[in-house]
């Protein structure tokens, strides 16, 4: 295995591409390719990451050129309506969405074109809202050809309160579009009702320098802030997570999973996640306590290098070239 030499967390490696990929209703998403492994390292595969919500790749590259490392030809791109792919909502700060199955459909069109060619085995991996989206992309069998592997990292299986049943919250967040503008904000600032921004690194990691790193990227790149969710995002959620736990869905998901999440997660539903690994047939996780917070790939090493060792060694074991 190559050592990995210091890496600057606030520069795009400049062997790495950026680019816009135009969606068929013409939509620009942007997307980025990392370099191929160095010499001396065997190719393993390619993997593709995909984002939460109001995140952008510019938070993980240093989880990339740890992949890298490690063989893996990696690639990433935003969700339409975040990050540097424009916005769905009244202003850059809201961010909104229709329906759910729009990003399931943009990712199923994009996945089968990165795919095309590539040679080895093929691995798409999520965090937060984008693990639940990689999630349902792979129980609506839209990806063509289907992943190699699937690794998930805090999916949001669903959000809090976790003492409120789905169909309260679905039926509450379809009244809240019924009767005003579904693009409003659902929750003032931050990622969670009622945060504020000095609470947001409390709910994110333990490591105040890689949370400082967003910030930065966000201060030189102003197009990746964003705000709230909408109601509409809110009532979509809902609708995308009741699909994910119909009956015999998770169970029907084949191909090898892995999660890696923590007990003490203040943003998705450390419950419902534990209910999708008791249905997924074919699922490992690793699951941490007070010692990691929701951003896991972002954390202090002890706890993100354990998680990303995981994570290699359930690739190593799950995927062969």
């Amino acid at each position: 295995m190559l050592k990995a030499k210091p890496f600057d967390r606030r520069a795009i490696p400049h062997d790495a591409t950026e680019g816009m990929w135009l969606a068929p209703d013409g939509h620009e998403i942007r997307h980025i390719d990392w370099p191929d492994p160095p010499a001396g390292v065997a190719l393993r595969g390619s993997m593709l990451f995909m984002a939460g919500r109001g995140d952008a790749y510019e938070k993980y590259l240093e989880s990339f050129e740890h992949w890298r490392l490690q063989g893996w030809r990696v690639s990433a791109a935003d969700w339409r309506g975040q990050g540097g792919s424009g916005r769905l909502g009244n202003d850059a700060a809201t961010g909104h969405i229709d329906d759910f199955d729009l990003w399931v459909e943009d990712l199923a069109t994009y996945w089968s074109m990165w795919a095309k060619g590539r040679a080895g085995p093929r691995v798409l991996a999520g965090h937060s809202m984008g693990g639940h989206l990689t999630l349902r992309a792979v129980i609506d069998k839209a990806l063509d050809p289907a992943p190699d592997a699937l690794v998930l990292s805090a999916p949001m299986l669903d959000t809090f309160p976790e003492q409120l049943p789905l169909p309260v919250k679905r039926a509450f967040s379809n009244l809240m579009v019924r009767i005003g503008d579904d693009k409003r904000p659902a929750w003032k600032m931050s990622e969670k009702p009622g945060a504020s921004p000095g609470m947001r690194i409390n709910l994110l990691t333990h490591d105040a320098e890689r949370y400082a790193d967003e910030l930065w990227w966000r201060e030189h790149r102003p197009e990746l802030e964003l705000g709230p969710g909408s109601w509409g995002w809110v009532k979509a959620a809902y609708d995308s997570t009741a699909k994910i736990f119909a009956r015999g869905a998770l169970e029907d998901v084949e191909l090898p999973v892995f999660i890696v999440a923590t007990r003490v997660d203040k943003l998705v539903s450390p419950a419902a996640i534990r209910a999708a690994l008791a249905r997924l047939p074919n699922a490992e996780d690793l699951t941490f306590g007070k010692e990691a917070r929701h951003e896991i790939l972002r954390e202090v090493d002890d706890v993100r290098n354990k998680a990303l060792a995981a994570i290699d060694d359930f690739l190593a074991r799950k995927v062969k070239g």
